[in-house]
């Protein structure tokens, strides 16, 4: 099959070098350094306000921290225990407008919270500050929490450890991914008209009269540098803040706190859970263990991080303290290393607070305005986006007016549907997924793939099921077609330019596929390098088989053999 053969899409990874050239000849009112949802959220929300808008990011998008969170949209219980009351309000907030504008990405699920002799919470007191957190999150009538007995949280989870067990609660978390969120804000922004570029790293930056008038980038695929000119340079580029601070000669007095944090992810046959589970470590910390598409993943730790930032790997002793952690709650399950299937490290750049442990630093956001013009964002949660995207541009639109620039209106993006949403509640989206199998069938399709699509993509699903079905007579191994028209729409609409883009971001195949993934990915091989959407010798360096991600895995295994 010739991938060249399908239509050239929106947002089209194949435009990525026309889209440099006619980049470096514009002027935009903004560029947007960052591809992870913070610099996605000021894209959207500058390019919905008819701002001309560019994002740069270095690498592909959502590969930092906005692809390596659990994955989770938190209302903000655990900033109870920091008594940041005005935090757990606005992302209660922000999560209700997420659940309303992506219902297909953002959605409930039971979370249980067993609550033992010696843990952090009792019984009452737990029952309060879910009370409270409720209260300040604005969560609705129908997913408030309820109490169990040690009888009804033992009847819900069999495998959980009943020694010194007092019973516990059921809430409703809101499970998503978040790289695929990011990719749907970002692919929202590029329809509002931004021009957004992956694989464009910011070398450095222009600077007119001691103000900074726009960066020097190099394309990572051809090799190629560009100049790009705005009227206002953003830096959220997430744990590269400070290092572009650094190259813009716009430090400040406050510095990042790199913390690392790590999932690992198992076989639902080696842990079966019937929902995700959130418990007491033993040392004033909480993890989560979480079930999803047959596998169960269990995160996180809280280190700090002062390795490399573009490949914060793990240790075996952060291994072991969330496999410890797993056996002493679920005693029967015994995990060891050799269970692991994949794995995700992640960096949370949070703003740096004396004398205090990672854990205990604020998840707070923080805009930094140099004297050059430059301004940086960072700190922040996932939840949060759209407000620290909002918060930010008040300073840039207050920049553009200062310059001549009138009439920018105010921030619209809490009522701008995502693309794929347009449903009108979470049932919508199971009725879809509904009418896309029937649609579907003479394709092979089967539920499990449409229900992860619709999951995945919302309504651009259906553009999958008509990509599968130009191509079906093109394809001698049948069984294959659906994952090939994934992958045909992810380079048409979401710029995949190495394949690992697909596999890792766009499909999360490389953390929830294991080991079916390492079955697979050798047929597609060839067919990746004819879409033309990367040069080949660039896919050769890329590397297929393995890619970074990869390579920490099989690392853990040697050393667990």
């Amino acid at each position: 099959m010739d991938f060249t053969r399908i239509a050239y899409g929106s947002w089209d990874a194949r435009k990525r070098e026309a889209q440099l050239q006619e980049a470096s000849k514009a002027l935009f009112d903004v560029i947007v350094i960052g591809g992870g949802i913070t610099g996605a959220g000021i894209a959207l929300d500058a390019a919905s306000r008819g701002l001309k808008v560019l994002l740069l990011e270095k690498s592909d998008f959502a590969s930092g921290t906005s692809g390596k969170s659990t994955k989770l949209i938190h209302g903000g219980l655990r900033y109870l225990k920091q008594l940041d009351f005005a935090l757990v309000r606005e992302v209660g907030r922000e999560r209700s407008i997420l659940k309303r504008n992506a219902p297909h990405l953002v959605y409930p699920e039971d979370m249980l919270l067993p609550v033992y002799t010696h843990g952090s919470l009792g019984r009452w007191s737990l029952r309060a500050a879910l009370s409270l957190y409720e209260a300040l999150a604005g969560v609705e009538k129908g997913e408030r929490f309820r109490m169990l007995s040690a009888a009804e949280v033992v009847k819900h989870e069999p495998l959980i450890h009943t020694d010194g067990l007092l019973g516990g609660a059921l809430y409703k978390e809101y499970r998503s991914d978040d790289a695929r969120l990011c990719i749907s804000v970002l692919k929202t922004a590029t329809e509002h008209g931004a021009m957004v570029l992956n694989y464009a790293r910011v070398e450095d930056f222009l600077q007119e009269s001691g103000t900074i008038s726009g960066v020097k980038a190099v394309d990572e695929v051809s090799g190629t540098n560009y100049t790009f000119r705005a009227k206002v340079v953003v830096n959220a580029a997430g744990p590269w803040v400070d290092e572009l601070r650094e190259k813009a000669w716009a430090q400040s007095n406050k510095h990042l706190m790199l913390t690392r944090g790590i999932h690992l992810v198992v076989d639902g046959s080696r842990f079966p859970l019937h929902s995700s589970v959130y418990f007491d470590v033993g040392d004033g910390r909480m993890i989560f263990v979480i079930p999803r598409e047959g596998k169960v993943y269990i995160g996180t730790t809280d280190e700090v991080h002062k390795g490399s930032t573009d490949e914060p790997g793990y240790t075996l002793n952060e291994r072991d303290y969330l496999l410890a952690a797993v056996n002493r709650c679920f005693p029967e399950v015994k995990l060891s290393g050799a269970d692991i299937e994949s794995a995700w490290s992640g960096l949370r750049p949070l703003i740096a607070e004396q004398n205090k442990k990672p854990s205990e630093v604020s998840r707070k956001d923080e805009i930094f305005e140099h004297s050059n013009g430059l301004l940086s964002i960072a700190g922040g949660k996932l939840t949060g986006y759209r407000r620290m995207a909002e918060k930010i541009m008040k300073r840039v639109v207050a920049k553009l007016k200062a310059n001549g620039l009138t009439n920018v209106p105010d921030c619209k993006t809490a009522m701008i549907t995502l693309s794929g949403g347009g449903f009108s509640h979470s049932a919508a989206v199971e009725e879809f997924a509904g009418i896309q199998l029937g649609e579907a069938k003479q394709i092979g399709a089967d539920a499990q793939t449409i229900h992860r699509w619709v999951l995945r993509y919302g309504r651009n699903t259906e553009k999958i099921v008509e990509l599968a079905y130009s191509i079906w007579p093109m394809v001698e191994e049948k069984h294959l077609v659906t994952q090939m028209a994934e992958m045909a729409y992810c380079i048409s609409e979401e710029s995949v330019v190495f394949a690992g883009d697909f596999w890792i971001r766009r499909s999360g195949a490389i953390y929830f596929g294991w080991p079916s993934f390492l079955e697979n990915v050798s047929r597609f091989e060839g067919l990746f390098a004819q879409t033309g959407s990367a040069p080949e010798v660039a896919i050769r360096e890329q590397g297929y088989a393995l890619y970074r991600e990869i390579d920490q895995i099989v690392a853990l295994r040697k050393l667990e053999e």
